[in-house]
């Protein structure tokens, strides 16, 4: 009997069952008879909220625990933010699968709409869990001060909206997947604020052995986005960087090639180094390793090592 039966793991945040929910909507669309599950699955991110993401340093913060269950076979599939996917895939797992990227600018949630970045008053206090946030940020306006947010997106605003803070920054697929778009006062521009390796787009993750699952998810795979996101995720491997460090990218595709931009940043915002290039499609990830040797060579690697440091002694 062929098999029709399908299990999603997810963590069980509003957003990462938003994200569950929309891949097995599309997958029983595009897979007559199909039928999947959701199984809810904690992470140690969803247990630790009460320290600095860059603080635990762990690269599998919000996967490790969905992808021990792929590899037990409790799950055929675990869908991710894939910003939050480290760049190096364990042993007998594949990213099998990515969707198409909804925009990927962050925004800026303030107590005015159509309040900026640019026009918030001086020493104003913004609130991000992000280093790669907060160096970009300081960058912009050094005057700014920072405060650490952690949680979901529903919890995030909430303490927001209860805090004398002036604003807060988070991902614009989030707040829109969520509806929460009344609270957006601007979006940021990727000029001011480049977003994170893969942000805006998910990634599905199976076991390499489970074939079923692979043909029943391509039915749902972005060819283009996929093309965009390796030729990120390259960068950020040969930058050794993960979630929790000051890199930002952006990848896409034109009718003359696949441009790449990132940037590095100190955390304290006092030195950036941003380039970008253009390559061919057919090798995203050369394209990747190519900038990242452009932007060490520039200066980046020493900002990365004070990085890593500093995240180390934190610990």
């Amino acid at each position: 009997m062929k098999k029709n039966k399908l299990i999603i793991g997810s963590r069980g945040s509003e957003l990462a069952l938003w994200q569950a929910n929309f891949i097995k909507n599309e997958l029983e669309k595009k897979n007559k008879n199909l039928s999947v599950e959701i199984k809810i699955i904690n992470t140690k991110g969803d247990k630790i909220l009460d320290v600095a993401l860059s603080k635990i340093g762990d690269k599998g913060l919000f996967t490790k625990e969905l992808e021990n269950e792929l590899l037990k076979g409790s799950i055929d599939i675990a869908v991710h933010s894939l910003k939050d996917l480290q760049t190096e895939i364990p042993k007998g797992l594949k990213l099998a699968a990515v969707t198409k990227r909804h925009p990927v600018e962050d925004v800026l949630i303030a107590r005015k709409r159509g309040t900026k970045i640019q026009n918030l008053r001086e020493g104003a206090v913004i609130a991000t869990g992000s280093l790669r946030r907060r160096s970009q940020l300081l960058h912009l306006r050094p005057d700014i001060k920072i405060e650490e947010l952690r949680g979901n997106v529903p919890t995030r605003i909430k303490r927001f909206l209860e805090s004398n803070w002036d604003a807060i920054i988070l991902a614009r697929a989030g707040v829109e997947r969520l509806k929460l778009n009344r609270h957006i006062s601007s979006i940021i521009s990727k000029e001011d604020i480049l977003p994170a390796v893969g942000q805006g787009a998910l990634g599905i993750e199976i076991r390499e052995d489970n074939n079923f699952a692979e043909e029943s998810v391509n039915s749902i795979h972005h060819e283009e986005t996929y093309v965009a996101v390796r030729a990120e995720r390259s960068l950020l491997k040969s930058l050794e960087g993960g979630c929790q460090v000051p890199i930002g990218a952006f990848a896409e595709m034109k009718s003359n090639g696949l441009y790449l931009e990132a940037i590095v940043g100190a955390i304290d915002g006092s030195i950036t180094f941003r380039k970008k290039i253009r390559g061919v499609k057919s090798n995203p990830e050369k394209l990747g390793i190519k900038l990242a040797k452009d932007l060490l060579k520039a200066g980046a690697s020493t900002i990365l090592k004070e990085v890593y440091s500093t995240v180390r002694k934190a610990k």
